[in-house]
């Protein structure tokens, strides 16, 4: 089996880090405790991951003097995005492969509604499960965190969102400019009075078209300026994200949810058009006044880098719509439900016990690795998650012949939104836990693996995970799932799967 960033686990550590695996503690405030699942061994004990090594190591010490930890802790920034998986579908739809270098797996996995359990409060709760593959020891094991619905966070404050709108030459074609005007008018009705709105286009230039209004009287306003949208020449995105914050920053609300939205095809054409140094410009505007980013990318041809490293980078998280009804849940639904935070700087730390794992891989979030002793440095940028939310992360996991035990436990830190203060919460997983092939996992693990393994075949030969079924019993598997959950989400997964077969990949 060809693996990819594939971790083996000393065994000459393994009396030192089961020790540390063994201690106890609790959430940063002392308040955060887990409830077992359903599969998920997850005790009323709290088990952080250890951030660094407790004792000894033979290990060569870095450049600053640190010795390097044994290879047992996997740490990432929560990432919600799905774009990649959007954007893999309406390529497949159209007949084409997608470019492997677009593929991101976690964004497939993360596509899909989980069923885990949601906390009581503020913040995480954590299920972690897993199912053996049937391929030697090797296993996957799912990560899941969840937040609190929208609904049971209560009422959110209120928003000022800042529409920064793609009005190139590129945008006139179907799909593009018109689904975010006619989404963008169905939302103006679904927000509050309290909301606030405002909307700067780019093409050659960016134009503040509408300063920030709060909604109350002056929706017709708003619908006005949204209808008079209409594509022109070249793509400035630099200028138009820029001129956004500007706008944000101008029309700031003290105690109000303030947020860039951009929308686009992000084929920077003119002017910078370089993530980083367009991030550079702005990030006053984000450090200071944390305002955050939403990507809502648009087109079949679509600038998937550019946008996925401004919303990585800006604090924020990108999606792909190419329908109608795509765009109407996303401007219409989730946006209007979801516009509040719940967590900033949100990171994960898996921390695999070396008496049971022999090695380890994470399947994707290659662009969110995030270095192990950097777990509770909250200068270290993480991941901004908001009520409702799910994230899911899959391993690929190896035992040990006949290991029995505590096989993981994962931390999620993330900071309050509103007072930064840290907080903690953890699950945990024992190998007798684990079922004993995924067609006996629930169902919602199986769409996480059927998703993740989809991906894998997109990427191939870079990577390929456990006991790979070929694109024919994958498809099979989807159907299924789909018959099963009645979700039509997983139906289009399916439909997903059968176009690529007809490409022969």
């Amino acid at each position: 089996m060809k693996t990819h960033r594939t971790h083996r686990i000393p065994r000459l550590f393994a009396t030192a880090a089961a020790t540390a695996l063994l201690l106890t503690g609790c959430g940063a405030d002392g308040s955060d405790t887990d409830r077992a699942s359903d599969g998920a061994a997850r005790g009323s004990e709290a088990f952080p991951a250890p951030s660094a090594p407790r004792g000894d190591t033979d290990k060569e010490a870095d450049e600053d003097g640190r010795k390097a930890a044994p290879d047992h802790l996997s740490t990432f920034a929560l990432d919600v995005d799905t774009a990649s998986y959007g954007y893999a579908r309406r390529t497949l739809t159209e007949g084409q492969r997608p470019d492997p270098s677009t593929i991101r797996p976690e964004e497939f996995v993360n596509s899909f509604r989980q069923d885990y359990e949601r906390p009581d409060g503020n913040g995480f709760s954590v299920t972690v499960d897993g199912a053996r593959t049937g391929d030697d020891d090797w296993s996957l094991v799912r990560v899941g965190l969840a937040t609190r619905t929208a609904e049971q966070q209560g009422e959110r404050p209120p928003a000022a969102l800042t529409f920064v709108i793609d009005v190139s030459g590129s945008m006139g074609e179907p799909g593009r400019l018109d689904l975010a005007k006619s989404s963008l008018g169905t939302m103006t009705d679904r927000l509050r009075d309290d909301d606030s709105v405002a909307l700067v286009t780019f093409s050659g230039e960016a134009e503040t078209v509408l300063p920030m209004t709060r909604l109350g009287d002056h929706r017709g306003r708003v619908h006005k300026a949204i209808s008079g949208l209409e594509p022109t020449d070249s793509t400035n995105l630099g200028a138009g994200v820029e001129t956004g914050y500007a706008t944000a920053v101008e029309g700031l609300r003290e105690g109000a949810t303030n947020r860039v939205v951009l929308v686009s095809d992000a084929l920077a054409n003119t002017g910078d058009t370089d993530a980083d140094s367009i991030l550079d410009r702005i990030s006053t505007a984000r450090r200071d006044h944390g305002i955050t980013l939403f990507g809502v990318g648009v087109g079949s041809d679509y600038g998937d880098a550019l946008m996925e490293r401004l919303a990585d980078k800006g604090d924020g998280h990108t999606t792909y719509v190419s329908t109608e009804d795509e765009a109407r849940k996303v401007f219409s639904t989730d946006l209007p439900q979801n516009i509040d935070l719940t967590a900033r700087d949100a990171k994960a730390q898996v921390a695999f016990d070396p008496e049971t794992v022999a090695e380890f891989r994470l399947v994707g979030y290659d662009d969110r690795r995030v270095a192990d002793d950097d777990f509770r440095d909250d200068r270290v940028d993480g991941g901004e998650v908001g009520p409702g939310h799910t994230v899911t992360a899959l391993y690929a996991v190896r035992t040990e012949p006949g290991a029995d035990g505590h096989l993981a436990t994962a931390t999620v830190r993330w900071l309050d939104p509103d007072t930064r203060t840290p907080h903690e919460t953890s699950g945990r997983l024992e190998t007798g836990a684990l079922h004993d092939r995924l067609t006996d996992a629930p169902a919602r693990f199986q769409v996480t693996t059927t998703a993740a393994y989809f991906a894998d075949a997109l990427r191939r030969p870079e990577t390929s995970l456990p006991d790979a079924p070929s694109l024919s019993e994958l498809r099979e598997t989807a159907e299924a799932l789909a018959n099963k959950t009645e979700d039509k989400e997983v139906r289009g997964l399916a439909d997903a799967i059968d176009d690529a077969s007809r490409l022969d990949l």
